[in-house]
Protein backbone atom coordinates (compact mmCIF):
# COMPACT_ATOMS: atom_id res chain seq x y z
CA UNK A 1 0.00 0.00 0.00
CA UNK A 2 1.43 3.59 -1.05
CA UNK A 3 1.29 6.39 1.78
CA UNK A 4 -1.15 8.24 0.08
CA UNK A 5 -4.22 10.56 2.04
CA UNK A 6 -7.91 9.95 1.02
CA UNK A 7 -8.82 13.50 1.29
CA UNK A 8 -12.36 13.86 2.90
CA UNK A 9 -14.10 15.49 -0.42
CA UNK A 10 -13.04 12.34 -2.17
CA UNK A 11 -13.70 10.21 0.57
CA UNK A 12 -17.82 11.18 0.72
CA UNK A 13 -17.92 11.95 -3.13
CA UNK A 14 -16.51 8.23 -3.56
CA UNK A 15 -19.07 6.68 -1.03
CA UNK A 16 -21.79 4.60 -2.45
CA UNK A 17 -24.74 3.66 -1.07
CA UNK A 18 -25.00 -0.33 -1.51
CA UNK A 19 -24.59 -2.30 1.47
CA UNK A 20 -23.76 -5.90 1.38
CA UNK A 21 -25.37 -9.35 2.49
CA UNK A 22 -25.17 -9.59 6.14
CA UNK A 23 -25.61 -12.51 8.18
CA UNK A 24 -25.56 -13.10 11.76
CA UNK A 25 -22.64 -15.82 12.87
CA UNK A 26 -22.27 -16.37 16.62
CA UNK A 27 -26.02 -14.86 18.43
CA UNK A 28 -26.11 -12.15 20.91
CA UNK A 29 -26.80 -12.85 24.74
CA UNK A 30 -28.56 -10.71 27.39
CA UNK A 31 -25.74 -9.59 29.12
CA UNK A 32 -22.94 -7.26 28.67
CA UNK A 33 -20.85 -9.88 31.09
CA UNK A 34 -22.45 -11.35 34.36
CA UNK A 35 -21.38 -11.14 37.91
CA UNK A 36 -23.72 -10.11 40.98
CA UNK A 37 -27.04 -12.01 41.46
CA UNK A 38 -29.80 -11.56 44.42
CA UNK A 39 -33.54 -12.02 44.20
CA UNK A 40 -36.01 -8.73 44.85
CA UNK A 41 -39.17 -8.82 46.82
CA UNK A 42 -40.93 -9.18 44.03
CA UNK A 43 -39.59 -12.30 43.31
CA UNK A 44 -37.14 -11.15 40.11
CA UNK A 45 -33.39 -11.99 40.16
CA UNK A 46 -31.49 -9.20 39.80
CA UNK A 47 -27.86 -9.36 37.75
CA UNK A 48 -25.28 -6.87 37.45
CA UNK A 49 -22.52 -6.58 35.53
CA UNK A 50 -19.19 -4.15 35.55
CA UNK A 51 -18.13 -3.58 31.91
CA UNK A 52 -21.67 -3.46 30.49
CA UNK A 53 -22.59 -0.44 33.67
CA UNK A 54 -25.82 -2.51 33.93
CA UNK A 55 -27.90 -3.37 36.54
CA UNK A 56 -30.92 -6.14 34.90
CA UNK A 57 -34.01 -8.14 36.22
CA UNK A 58 -34.37 -11.83 35.36
CA UNK A 59 -37.71 -13.77 35.26
CA UNK A 60 -36.05 -16.92 37.39
CA UNK A 61 -38.90 -18.84 35.05
CA UNK A 62 -38.74 -17.99 31.79
CA UNK A 63 -35.26 -16.39 31.83
CA UNK A 64 -36.66 -13.02 30.07
CA UNK A 65 -34.41 -9.82 30.64
CA UNK A 66 -35.07 -6.47 31.15
CA UNK A 67 -32.54 -3.56 31.74
CA UNK A 68 -33.41 -1.49 35.40
CA UNK A 69 -30.56 0.82 35.31
CA UNK A 70 -28.34 1.51 32.38
CA UNK A 71 -24.51 3.08 32.25
CA UNK A 72 -22.86 4.64 34.28
CA UNK A 73 -24.85 4.32 36.89
CA UNK A 74 -26.02 0.77 36.36
CA UNK A 75 -22.49 -0.86 36.97
CA UNK A 76 -23.15 -3.16 39.69
CA UNK A 77 -20.47 -6.15 40.65
CA UNK A 78 -22.80 -7.28 43.59
CA UNK A 79 -26.37 -6.63 44.70
CA UNK A 80 -28.35 -6.34 48.05
CA UNK A 81 -31.99 -5.73 48.91
CA UNK A 82 -32.71 -4.16 52.47
CA UNK A 83 -35.25 -2.89 54.80
CA UNK A 84 -38.55 -1.45 52.77
CA UNK A 85 -37.40 -2.95 49.25
CA UNK A 86 -34.24 -0.92 49.21
CA UNK A 87 -31.60 -2.15 46.50
CA UNK A 88 -27.68 -1.50 46.97
CA UNK A 89 -25.23 -2.37 44.68
CA UNK A 90 -21.50 -1.84 43.79
CA UNK A 91 -19.73 -0.61 40.75
CA UNK A 92 -15.89 -1.63 41.88
CA UNK A 93 -14.02 0.39 38.57
CA UNK A 94 -15.06 3.43 40.45
CA UNK A 95 -15.04 2.43 44.18
CA UNK A 96 -18.71 3.57 44.69
CA UNK A 97 -21.86 2.40 46.06
CA UNK A 98 -24.80 2.94 44.62
CA UNK A 99 -28.61 3.05 46.18
CA UNK A 100 -32.39 3.41 45.45
CA UNK A 101 -35.29 2.85 47.83
CA UNK A 102 -38.92 2.23 46.08
CA UNK A 103 -39.97 5.11 44.26
CA UNK A 104 -36.88 7.28 44.37
CA UNK A 105 -33.72 8.31 42.03
CA UNK A 106 -30.15 6.53 42.08
CA UNK A 107 -28.05 7.76 45.11
CA UNK A 108 -24.21 6.98 45.82
CA UNK A 109 -24.41 5.57 49.44
CA UNK A 110 -20.72 5.54 49.55
CA UNK A 111 -17.61 6.53 47.26
CA UNK A 112 -14.03 6.17 48.02
CA UNK A 113 -13.88 2.56 48.42
CA UNK A 114 -11.42 1.02 46.06
CA UNK A 115 -12.35 -2.38 45.00
CA UNK A 116 -16.08 -2.24 46.40
CA UNK A 117 -17.28 -5.72 45.75
CA UNK A 118 -19.42 -7.54 47.51
CA UNK A 119 -22.47 -6.54 49.63
CA UNK A 120 -24.78 -7.74 51.78
CA UNK A 121 -27.61 -6.77 54.49
CA UNK A 122 -28.31 -8.19 57.89
CA UNK A 123 -31.28 -10.61 57.88
CA UNK A 124 -33.02 -7.93 59.43
CA UNK A 125 -32.28 -5.30 56.39
CA UNK A 126 -31.23 -2.97 58.91
CA UNK A 127 -27.39 -3.33 58.70
CA UNK A 128 -24.97 -3.04 55.41
CA UNK A 129 -21.60 -4.61 54.82
CA UNK A 130 -19.43 -4.63 52.18
CA UNK A 131 -15.93 -6.25 51.09
CA UNK A 132 -13.54 -5.01 48.84
CA UNK A 133 -11.29 -7.34 46.68
CA UNK A 134 -8.92 -6.55 44.26
CA UNK A 135 -8.12 -3.00 44.12
CA UNK A 136 -8.63 -2.83 48.15
CA UNK A 137 -9.12 -5.68 50.61
CA UNK A 138 -11.33 -4.85 53.55
CA UNK A 139 -14.39 -5.40 55.21
CA UNK A 140 -16.93 -2.49 56.00
CA UNK A 141 -20.23 -1.15 57.64
CA UNK A 142 -21.93 1.13 55.65
CA UNK A 143 -25.37 3.11 57.03
CA UNK A 144 -28.45 2.29 54.78
CA UNK A 145 -29.18 5.56 55.08
CA UNK A 146 -25.97 6.98 53.60
CA UNK A 147 -25.53 9.82 56.76
CA UNK A 148 -22.40 8.02 59.04
CA UNK A 149 -19.54 7.20 57.43
CA UNK A 150 -18.32 3.97 56.85
CA UNK A 151 -16.88 1.93 59.18
CA UNK A 152 -14.02 -0.38 58.90
CA UNK A 153 -14.26 -3.62 60.12
CA UNK A 154 -11.31 -5.83 59.16
CA UNK A 155 -8.70 -5.87 56.70
CA UNK A 156 -6.15 -6.91 55.05
CA UNK A 157 -8.36 -10.14 54.96
CA UNK A 158 -7.89 -11.92 51.38
CA UNK A 159 -10.21 -10.76 49.24
CA UNK A 160 -13.48 -11.39 51.27
CA UNK A 161 -15.62 -11.45 48.19
CA UNK A 162 -19.70 -12.65 47.49
CA UNK A 163 -20.43 -13.10 51.23
CA UNK A 164 -24.00 -13.72 52.99
CA UNK A 165 -24.63 -13.00 56.95
CA UNK A 166 -25.49 -16.32 58.67
CA UNK A 167 -28.00 -16.85 61.27
CA UNK A 168 -25.46 -16.24 64.31
CA UNK A 169 -25.16 -12.62 62.68
CA UNK A 170 -21.58 -13.56 61.60
CA UNK A 171 -20.31 -12.70 57.94
CA UNK A 172 -19.71 -15.87 56.12
CA UNK A 173 -17.66 -15.75 52.86
CA UNK A 174 -15.04 -16.71 50.56
CA UNK A 175 -11.28 -15.42 50.96
CA UNK A 176 -10.57 -15.37 47.59
CA UNK A 177 -6.73 -15.13 47.29
CA UNK A 178 -6.28 -17.77 50.39
CA UNK A 179 -8.63 -20.46 49.07
CA UNK A 180 -10.76 -20.58 52.03
CA UNK A 181 -14.40 -20.25 53.63
CA UNK A 182 -14.02 -17.67 56.47
CA UNK A 183 -16.47 -16.55 59.38
CA UNK A 184 -15.89 -12.85 60.23
CA UNK A 185 -17.46 -11.41 63.02
CA UNK A 186 -19.19 -7.94 62.57
CA UNK A 187 -18.37 -6.32 65.62
CA UNK A 188 -14.60 -7.28 66.13
CA UNK A 189 -13.31 -8.75 62.90
CA UNK A 190 -12.05 -11.74 64.29
CA UNK A 191 -11.70 -13.95 61.61
CA UNK A 192 -12.73 -17.67 61.60
CA UNK A 193 -11.83 -19.93 59.27
CA UNK A 194 -14.24 -22.47 58.20
CA UNK A 195 -13.21 -24.35 55.66
CA UNK A 196 -9.29 -24.38 53.55
CA UNK A 197 -7.91 -25.76 50.50
CA UNK A 198 -10.72 -24.68 47.48
CA UNK A 199 -8.78 -23.27 44.23
CA UNK A 200 -10.44 -19.53 43.68
CA UNK A 201 -13.83 -19.77 46.34
CA UNK A 202 -15.81 -17.04 44.51
CA UNK A 203 -19.22 -16.59 46.84
CA UNK A 204 -20.71 -18.63 50.09
CA UNK A 205 -24.28 -18.37 50.84
CA UNK A 206 -27.15 -19.69 53.33
CA UNK A 207 -29.63 -21.78 51.88
CA UNK A 208 -33.28 -21.69 53.38
CA UNK A 209 -32.50 -24.58 55.73
CA UNK A 210 -28.64 -22.36 57.11
CA UNK A 211 -27.00 -24.88 55.40
CA UNK A 212 -24.03 -23.52 53.68
CA UNK A 213 -22.55 -23.62 49.96
CA UNK A 214 -19.89 -22.25 48.05
CA UNK A 215 -18.68 -22.14 44.45
CA UNK A 216 -14.78 -22.36 43.42
CA UNK A 217 -14.56 -20.62 39.90
CA UNK A 218 -11.07 -22.13 39.11
CA UNK A 219 -12.52 -25.71 39.34
CA UNK A 220 -16.58 -24.69 38.59
CA UNK A 221 -18.25 -26.74 41.64
CA UNK A 222 -20.74 -26.18 43.80
CA UNK A 223 -20.11 -27.16 47.65
CA UNK A 224 -22.30 -27.78 50.30
CA UNK A 225 -19.61 -26.72 53.50
CA UNK A 226 -20.34 -28.74 56.67
CA UNK A 227 -19.95 -25.38 59.33
CA UNK A 228 -18.92 -27.68 61.86
CA UNK A 229 -15.90 -29.73 60.75
CA UNK A 230 -15.54 -27.62 57.64
CA UNK A 231 -16.26 -30.78 54.96
CA UNK A 232 -17.06 -29.85 51.13
CA UNK A 233 -19.43 -32.28 49.65
CA UNK A 234 -19.69 -31.80 46.00
CA UNK A 235 -23.19 -30.82 45.01
CA UNK A 236 -22.76 -29.88 40.74
CA UNK A 237 -20.26 -29.64 38.79
CA UNK A 238 -20.58 -26.59 36.86
CA UNK A 239 -18.37 -24.67 34.52
CA UNK A 240 -15.53 -22.62 35.16
CA UNK A 241 -15.29 -19.00 35.60
CA UNK A 242 -18.68 -18.69 38.05
CA UNK A 243 -18.86 -15.49 40.15
CA UNK A 244 -22.04 -15.25 42.60
CA UNK A 245 -25.21 -16.94 43.45
CA UNK A 246 -28.05 -16.40 45.45
CA UNK A 247 -31.41 -18.81 46.79
CA UNK A 248 -34.34 -18.14 44.87
CA UNK A 249 -37.89 -18.53 46.49
CA UNK A 250 -38.43 -21.64 45.24
CA UNK A 251 -35.25 -23.62 47.10
CA UNK A 252 -33.21 -23.62 43.91
CA UNK A 253 -30.06 -21.89 43.92
CA UNK A 254 -29.25 -19.33 40.85
CA UNK A 255 -26.04 -19.15 40.16
CA UNK A 256 -24.10 -16.41 37.48
CA UNK A 257 -21.19 -17.53 35.02
CA UNK A 258 -19.15 -14.83 33.72
CA UNK A 259 -17.21 -16.82 30.50
CA UNK A 260 -20.72 -18.22 29.68
CA UNK A 261 -22.68 -14.95 30.26
CA UNK A 262 -25.49 -16.91 31.75
CA UNK A 263 -27.09 -17.76 34.78
CA UNK A 264 -28.45 -21.83 36.13
CA UNK A 265 -30.51 -22.63 38.39
CA UNK A 266 -29.53 -25.78 41.01
CA UNK A 267 -31.15 -28.35 42.86
CA UNK A 268 -29.20 -28.62 45.34
CA UNK A 269 -30.77 -31.70 46.72
CA UNK A 270 -30.55 -33.70 43.13
CA UNK A 271 -27.87 -31.92 41.81
CA UNK A 272 -29.66 -31.14 38.57
CA UNK A 273 -28.93 -28.26 36.77
CA UNK A 274 -31.34 -25.97 34.39
CA UNK A 275 -30.36 -22.99 32.09
CA UNK A 276 -32.00 -19.54 33.05
CA UNK A 277 -30.35 -17.24 31.02
CA UNK A 278 -29.06 -19.01 27.82
CA UNK A 279 -25.03 -18.92 27.46
CA UNK A 280 -23.23 -16.88 25.02
CA UNK A 281 -20.51 -14.80 23.93
CA UNK A 282 -19.54 -12.08 27.27
CA UNK A 283 -17.91 -9.54 25.45
CA UNK A 284 -16.27 -9.89 22.13
CA UNK A 285 -14.19 -7.22 22.46
CA UNK A 286 -11.83 -8.09 19.01
CA UNK A 287 -11.36 -10.54 16.33
CA UNK A 288 -8.50 -11.83 14.39
CA UNK A 289 -8.80 -14.34 11.61
CA UNK A 290 -6.63 -17.34 10.09
CA UNK A 291 -7.31 -18.83 6.97
CA UNK A 292 -6.06 -22.53 6.01
CA UNK A 293 -7.59 -24.64 2.95
CA UNK A 294 -9.72 -22.18 2.10
CA UNK A 295 -11.42 -22.55 5.69
CA UNK A 296 -11.61 -19.14 8.38
CA UNK A 297 -11.29 -19.63 11.68
CA UNK A 298 -11.82 -16.47 14.24
CA UNK A 299 -10.31 -15.87 17.26
CA UNK A 300 -12.33 -13.80 20.29
CA UNK A 301 -10.77 -11.81 22.89
CA UNK A 302 -14.29 -12.44 24.81
CA UNK A 303 -13.50 -10.40 28.22
CA UNK A 304 -13.76 -13.62 30.36
CA UNK A 305 -12.77 -15.91 27.61
CA UNK A 306 -10.48 -16.69 24.85
CA UNK A 307 -12.47 -18.57 21.84
CA UNK A 308 -12.16 -19.37 18.42
CA UNK A 309 -15.31 -19.65 16.17
CA UNK A 310 -15.63 -21.33 12.91
CA UNK A 311 -16.23 -18.85 10.15
CA UNK A 312 -18.51 -21.26 8.06
CA UNK A 313 -20.76 -22.20 10.61
CA UNK A 314 -20.56 -20.26 13.58
CA UNK A 315 -18.81 -22.69 16.13
CA UNK A 316 -17.68 -21.78 19.43
CA UNK A 317 -15.12 -23.28 20.91
CA UNK A 318 -13.43 -22.45 24.16
CA UNK A 319 -9.49 -22.22 24.27
CA UNK A 320 -9.40 -20.79 27.82
CA UNK A 321 -11.46 -19.03 30.33
CA UNK A 322 -10.39 -16.70 33.20
CA UNK A 323 -9.73 -17.44 36.66
CA UNK A 324 -9.49 -21.14 35.24
CA UNK A 325 -6.54 -21.40 32.61
CA UNK A 326 -4.02 -18.45 33.54
CA UNK A 327 -6.11 -15.75 31.17
CA UNK A 328 -6.03 -12.46 32.08
CA UNK A 329 -9.51 -11.64 30.70
CA UNK A 330 -8.58 -10.65 27.10
CA UNK A 331 -9.39 -7.42 25.48
CA UNK A 332 -7.63 -7.77 22.08
CA UNK A 333 -6.52 -10.18 20.22
CA UNK A 334 -3.92 -11.02 16.99
CA UNK A 335 -2.50 -14.33 15.14
CA UNK A 336 0.22 -14.90 13.62
CA UNK A 337 1.33 -18.54 12.10
CA UNK A 338 0.78 -20.90 14.99
CA UNK A 339 0.56 -18.41 17.68
CA UNK A 340 -2.12 -16.15 19.15
CA UNK A 341 -1.66 -13.10 21.04
CA UNK A 342 -3.68 -11.86 23.90
CA UNK A 343 -4.13 -8.12 25.68
CA UNK A 344 -5.38 -8.55 29.16
CA UNK A 345 -4.54 -7.05 32.14
CA UNK A 346 -1.37 -4.81 31.41
CA UNK A 347 0.12 -8.08 29.71
CA UNK A 348 0.58 -9.51 26.67
CA UNK A 349 -0.26 -13.66 26.23
CA UNK A 350 1.09 -15.72 23.80
CA UNK A 351 -0.95 -18.89 23.57
CA UNK A 352 -1.34 -21.95 21.30
CA UNK A 353 -3.31 -21.23 18.26
CA UNK A 354 -4.83 -25.01 18.32
CA UNK A 355 -4.90 -25.33 22.40
CA UNK A 356 -5.01 -22.39 23.78
CA UNK A 357 -2.21 -23.48 26.01
CA UNK A 358 -0.70 -20.52 27.29
CA UNK A 359 3.30 -20.68 25.95
CA UNK A 360 4.46 -17.36 27.28
CA UNK A 361 3.75 -13.23 29.19
CA UNK A 362 4.98 -10.00 28.79
CA UNK A 363 4.62 -7.48 31.21
CA UNK A 364 3.55 -4.91 31.93
CA UNK A 365 2.95 -2.43 29.41
CA UNK A 366 1.05 0.94 30.50
CA UNK A 367 -2.92 0.67 29.25
CA UNK A 368 -2.13 -2.13 26.17
CA UNK A 369 -4.81 -1.45 23.59
CA UNK A 370 -3.86 -4.02 20.90
CA UNK A 371 -1.47 -6.38 19.68
CA UNK A 372 0.10 -8.50 16.74
CA UNK A 373 2.77 -10.54 15.52
CA UNK A 374 5.30 -8.89 13.17
CA UNK A 375 7.72 -11.18 10.79
CA UNK A 376 10.29 -12.64 12.83
CA UNK A 377 8.69 -13.16 16.20
CA UNK A 378 8.80 -9.46 17.24
CA UNK A 379 5.00 -8.20 18.68
CA UNK A 380 3.68 -4.62 18.16
CA UNK A 381 1.64 -2.94 20.94
CA UNK A 382 -0.56 0.12 21.28
CA UNK A 383 -1.26 1.73 23.88
CA UNK A 384 -4.09 4.19 25.39
CA UNK A 385 -1.17 6.93 25.74
CA UNK A 386 -0.77 6.99 22.20
CA UNK A 387 2.75 4.48 21.34
CA UNK A 388 3.36 2.04 19.44
CA UNK A 389 6.10 -0.44 21.10
CA UNK A 390 8.48 -3.52 19.57
CA UNK A 391 8.69 -6.10 21.54
CA UNK A 392 10.90 -9.01 21.62
CA UNK A 393 10.79 -10.76 24.79
CA UNK A 394 11.77 -8.20 27.30
CA UNK A 395 13.62 -5.72 24.89
CA UNK A 396 11.26 -3.02 23.96
CA UNK A 397 11.66 -0.09 21.64
CA UNK A 398 8.95 3.25 20.78
CA UNK A 399 8.11 2.74 17.39
CA UNK A 400 5.97 5.98 17.37
CA UNK A 401 4.34 8.30 19.80
CA UNK A 402 1.24 11.19 19.40
CA UNK A 403 -1.47 9.34 18.20
CA UNK A 404 -4.60 9.57 19.34
CA UNK A 405 -5.72 7.11 21.35
CA UNK A 406 -5.02 3.63 18.78
CA UNK A 407 -7.23 0.56 19.65
CA UNK A 408 -6.62 -1.34 16.62
CA UNK A 409 -3.59 -2.75 14.45
CA UNK A 410 -3.52 -3.52 10.87
CA UNK A 411 0.17 -4.86 9.43
CA UNK A 412 -0.24 -4.09 5.19
CA UNK A 413 1.46 -6.21 2.81
CA UNK A 414 4.49 -3.61 2.43
CA UNK A 415 4.92 -4.22 6.28
CA UNK A 416 3.61 -1.08 6.96
CA UNK A 417 0.74 -0.56 10.02
CA UNK A 418 -2.52 0.74 10.06
CA UNK A 419 -3.93 2.51 13.03
CA UNK A 420 -6.79 3.23 13.98
CA UNK A 421 -6.87 6.05 16.14
CA UNK A 422 -10.52 6.26 18.09
CA UNK A 423 -9.87 9.88 19.54
CA UNK A 424 -8.45 11.07 16.28
CA UNK A 425 -11.49 9.94 13.54
CA UNK A 426 -8.96 8.60 11.19
CA UNK A 427 -6.74 5.48 9.81
CA UNK A 428 -3.13 6.51 10.30
CA UNK A 429 -0.31 4.80 8.19
CA UNK A 430 2.94 4.10 10.50
CA UNK A 431 6.73 2.81 9.06
CA UNK A 432 8.19 0.59 11.71
CA UNK A 433 11.15 1.49 10.02
CA UNK A 434 11.28 5.19 10.05
CA UNK A 435 7.99 5.69 12.83
CA UNK A 436 6.65 8.37 10.47
CA UNK A 437 3.02 8.68 10.52
CA UNK A 438 0.62 9.46 7.67
CA UNK A 439 -3.13 9.63 7.12
CA UNK A 440 -4.01 6.57 4.92
CA UNK A 441 -7.74 7.53 5.77
CA UNK A 442 -9.71 10.28 7.46
CA UNK A 443 -13.24 11.10 7.55
CA UNK A 444 -15.02 8.52 10.35
CA UNK A 445 -16.84 9.40 13.91
CA UNK A 446 -15.16 6.97 16.05
CA UNK A 447 -12.76 4.57 14.40
CA UNK A 448 -12.85 0.78 16.67
CA UNK A 449 -10.95 -1.34 14.56
CA UNK A 450 -9.36 -1.81 11.09
CA UNK A 451 -8.76 -4.35 8.91
CA UNK A 452 -7.06 -5.25 5.40
CA UNK A 453 -8.85 -6.16 2.64
CA UNK A 454 -8.46 -7.88 -1.15
CA UNK A 455 -6.59 -5.66 -3.26
CA UNK A 456 -4.78 -3.94 0.15
CA UNK A 457 -8.09 -1.86 0.37
CA UNK A 458 -8.69 -0.97 4.04
CA UNK A 459 -11.56 -2.09 6.60
CA UNK A 460 -12.99 -0.31 9.20
CA UNK A 461 -15.49 -0.56 11.98
CA UNK A 462 -16.77 3.01 12.57
CA UNK A 463 -18.81 2.90 15.68
CA UNK A 464 -20.03 5.88 15.66
CA UNK A 465 -21.31 6.11 12.69
CA UNK A 466 -22.25 2.33 13.34
CA UNK A 467 -20.85 1.70 9.79
CA UNK A 468 -18.69 -0.78 8.23
CA UNK A 469 -16.56 0.86 5.67
CA UNK A 470 -14.02 0.02 3.08
CA UNK A 471 -11.47 2.57 1.19
CA UNK A 472 -9.68 1.88 -1.64
CA UNK A 473 -7.29 4.58 -1.25
CA UNK A 474 -5.51 3.86 -4.72
CA UNK A 475 -9.14 4.41 -6.35
CA UNK A 476 -10.26 7.10 -3.93
CA UNK A 477 -13.15 5.30 -3.33
CA UNK A 478 -15.14 4.53 0.00
CA UNK A 479 -18.24 1.83 0.10
CA UNK A 480 -20.43 1.56 2.98
CA UNK A 481 -20.69 -2.18 3.99
CA UNK A 482 -23.05 -2.04 6.25
CA UNK A 483 -25.20 0.27 8.12
CA UNK A 484 -27.69 0.77 11.21
CA UNK A 485 -25.53 -1.53 13.06
CA UNK A 486 -25.60 -2.74 16.99
CA UNK A 487 -22.97 -0.18 17.99
CA UNK A 488 -21.94 1.99 20.70
CA UNK A 489 -23.30 0.19 23.72
CA UNK A 490 -20.72 2.65 25.68
CA UNK A 491 -20.35 5.66 23.77
CA UNK A 492 -16.33 5.95 23.30
CA UNK A 493 -15.49 2.46 25.07
CA UNK A 494 -12.70 0.62 22.46
CA UNK A 495 -15.07 -2.13 22.20
CA UNK A 496 -15.65 -4.16 18.76
CA UNK A 497 -13.25 -6.10 16.38
CA UNK A 498 -13.12 -6.46 12.94
CA UNK A 499 -11.12 -9.27 9.92
CA UNK A 500 -11.14 -10.11 6.85
CA UNK A 501 -11.07 -13.66 5.85
CA UNK A 502 -9.23 -15.23 2.92
CA UNK A 503 -11.93 -15.65 0.76
CA UNK A 504 -12.88 -11.51 1.44
CA UNK A 505 -15.63 -12.02 3.96
CA UNK A 506 -15.78 -9.23 6.50
CA UNK A 507 -16.37 -10.17 10.06
CA UNK A 508 -16.85 -7.78 13.48
CA UNK A 509 -18.11 -8.12 16.84
CA UNK A 510 -21.10 -5.90 18.15
CA UNK A 511 -21.30 -4.25 21.51
CA UNK A 512 -25.12 -3.66 21.48
CA UNK A 513 -25.65 -7.15 21.25
CA UNK A 514 -22.98 -9.32 22.13
CA UNK A 515 -22.62 -10.98 18.32
CA UNK A 516 -20.38 -11.88 15.62
CA UNK A 517 -21.78 -10.92 12.38
CA UNK A 518 -20.34 -11.66 8.65
CA UNK A 519 -20.63 -9.79 5.49
CA UNK A 520 -20.09 -11.94 2.52
CA UNK A 521 -19.57 -10.36 -1.62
Amino acid sequence: MRAATLSLAALFAAATAQAQPLTTLVPGSAFHGVHGVRFAPNGELYAGSVIGQTLYAVNPQTGAVRVVEGPPQGMADDIAFGAGGQVVWTAISTGTVYTRRPGGAVEVLAKDLPGANSVAFSRDGKRLFLGQVFAGDGVWELDPAGVKPPRKIAGPVGGFNSFTVGPDGGLYGPLWFKGQIARIDPETGAVRVISEGLQTPAAAKFSPKDELYAIDTKVGVLYRVDLKTGARTQVAQLGTSLDNMDFGPDGRLYVSNMADNGIQAVDVATGAVRQVVKPGLSNPFDLAVSTAGGKDTLFVADGFAFRSVDGATGKVTDLARAYSDELNNPNAVGVEGDRVLLVGGGRIETRDRASGRRLSVSEPFRGPTDVIGLPGGDVLVSTAGGELIRAAGETRSTVAAGLKFPVSLALTADGAVLVAERDGGRIARVDLKTGAVSEAAGGFTTPRAVAVGPGGRIVVLDAGARQVVEVDVARGARTVLARDLPLGYLPGAPYGGIAVGGKGAVYFSADRTNAIYRITR
